[in-house]
């Protein structure tokens, strides 16, 4: 949580020095706007089911609630965009669960942030205001509830002006429109002005596509202006607040596709008018391979942290099926990220219910458990191939996935420290139904020290599992070049690839 100062001191100290003590081994956990009233009764509408939410993640390894305030609506009533339940475009007023418990309390005089930015420091969780930057969800119905008027009565701001095709990307509000930025800041500035809260968070990443199509570059400074104007708030309420106020952002997993797509949080971080970047996926899929030394090379002479965001599904390249997240692949890639070069992770989409991929008891244990590096390095680990899910045209997303073995199949696979036990697998998933005779695999230079076949297939698109096991000496820390050659029959099809530790 942030420390308190005297007004003079915070008045002298620059807001990025906080910046390492806040951001050391965290664990942070977006809400997000939807779920806790969509998925609770309207008895739990209370000051006590409010603070029974925030009381869950008490005495945890959760260090900081990034509680997201909005989508393209408000959660609660403001002078700056409309609330959710208010009537939608056609006057009709919304009757699901999550506008209707958000009125419950707005006609009983509750705000429910307010209550848990302040239940968040009596339970030594720090509390952060999350602000979705560009929500579309649902854009191809204009009469869906969760529709601002501002986006509906001008189409002409959307990225493809009056698009008829219903496209999210298309239809998401370009920033390079001055009405645009000004509908953003209106409401930022209303949540500065409602709420104490410990920092705030632009999320670029609900959606991520922000300025004309094909234009993102040259159209960046429109989103800095945005953080610019963000940062200088932050600092103006930190003197009235008493205590600082930092600003994150959530931008793309790789520093040269955030760049590509207007995001270019390296300029703000040199800049100094962010505390925190959180690269990440936008939801397609976890990603295993988010290349923090990239970020952390750009950062240098900054003060900026950096904070891997894992998500709730698993693809190993787009088009592929997905799967829920398991524990192990969640401790993998805390692990692998960690190793890279942070020491925070941030939890999207991992909320109590609804989106949560595991079991409720595993969701609190994984929870008490935390990621310190002592724990990850004694738990099984898995960490399967997938793929950036958000780039530009002229940025590869990185996917490996599918690859025939017409010739020796090369896979480079993010591993993260290596097994602290004997032995470590590459686990291979085919399309076809194959034995083992016809393969021969190798990791680095290494030969498998044992070789079967994983009955039943239960890998997205598999028809044969093929689990190869290396000793520990043949992995490298990082990352390791695995190869798989067939040797007879017709050419295979590899559909999924992992690495697990046990």
């Amino acid at each position: 949580m942030f420390k308190r100062l005297p007004l003079l001191a915070l008045l002298l100290l620059s807001s990025t020095l906080f910046a390492e003590d806040i951001f050391h081994d965290a664990l942070i956990l977006n809400e997000d706007n939807s779920h806790f009233f969509g998925s609770r009764k309207p008895d739990d509408m209370t000051i006590e089911g409010l603070h029974a939410f925030v009381d869950q993640y008490a005495d945890t390894a959760v260090t900081h609630l990034f509680l997201n305030v909005n989508a393209s609506r408000a959660n609660v009533a403001n002078p700056a965009r409309e609330a959710i339940w208010e009537p939608n475009r056609d006057g009709v007023e919304p009757t699901d669960g999550w506008p209707a418990n958000a009125k419950i309390l707005h006609e009983k005089g509750i705000d429910p942030y307010a209550v848990w930015f302040a239940r968040c420091r009596e339970k030594n969780i720090s509390p952060w205001c999350s602000v979705r930057m560009n929500d579309v969800h649902c854009v191809d119905d204009l009469s869906n509830f969760m529709h601002s008027m501002f986006f509906v009565k001008h189409p002409q701001f959307w990225r493809v002006p009056n698009d008829a095709g219903g496209s999210w990307t298309n239809r998401a509000l370009n920033f390079r429109f001055p009405e645009v930025r000004k509908h953003l800041t209106d409401f930022i500035d209303e949540q500065f002005r409602r709420y104490d809260f410990d920092g705030i968070e632009l999320d670029w990443m609900r959606f991520g596509y922000h300025l004309t199509p094909g234009h993102e570059r040259e159209e960046a400074h429109f989103l800095t202006e945005i953080v610019e104007y963000t940062r200088k708030a932050a600092r103006q309420w930190s003197a009235k607040r008493g205590h600082n106020i930092g600003v994150a952002v959530r931008v793309p997993a790789v520093p040269e596709a955030a760049a590509g797509l207007g995001m270019d949080a390296v300029d703000w971080a040199k800049k100094d008018l962010v505390d925190l970047i959180v690269p990440c996926p936008f939801w397609t899929t976890m990603d295993f391979d988010i290349p923090l030394e990239e970020w952390n090379k750009a950062l240098a002479g900054t003060d900026v942290s950096l904070a891997a965001a894992a998500e709730f599904r698993v693809l190993a390249y787009p088009g592929a099926e997905a799967k829920p997240c398991t524990v192990d692949q969640l401790h993998g890639f805390a692990a692998a990220e960690k190793f890279r070069g942070t020491t925070n992770i941030y939890l999207f989409n991992w909320m109590d219910c609804d989106t949560r991929p595991v079991e409720e008891d595993q969701y609190h244990q994984m929870l008490r458990d935390g990621f310190s590096n002592a724990f990850l390095a004694s738990c099984p680990r898995e960490l399967p191939l997938t793929f950036h899910d958000t780039v530009p045209g002229d940025v590869s997303n990185g996917a490996q996935l599918p690859k025939n073995t017409e010739e020796p199949a090369v896979f480079v696979i993010p591993s993260g420290p290596r097994p602290s036990r004997d032995t470590g697998k590459i686990i291979v998933a085919l399309a076809e139904e194959r034995g083992m005779g016809a393969f021969r695999a190798a990791l680095g230079g290494a030969e498998p020290v044992e070789c079967e076949v994983l009955t039943p297939s239960d890998l997205p698109g598999a028809k044969t599992t093929l689990a190869f096991t290396f000793p520990r000496e043949a992995f490298a820390d990082g990352s390791n070049s695995f190869t798989l050659t067939q040797t007879e029959g017709d050419r295979s099809t590899v559909v999924y690839v992992k690495t697990r530790f046990e």
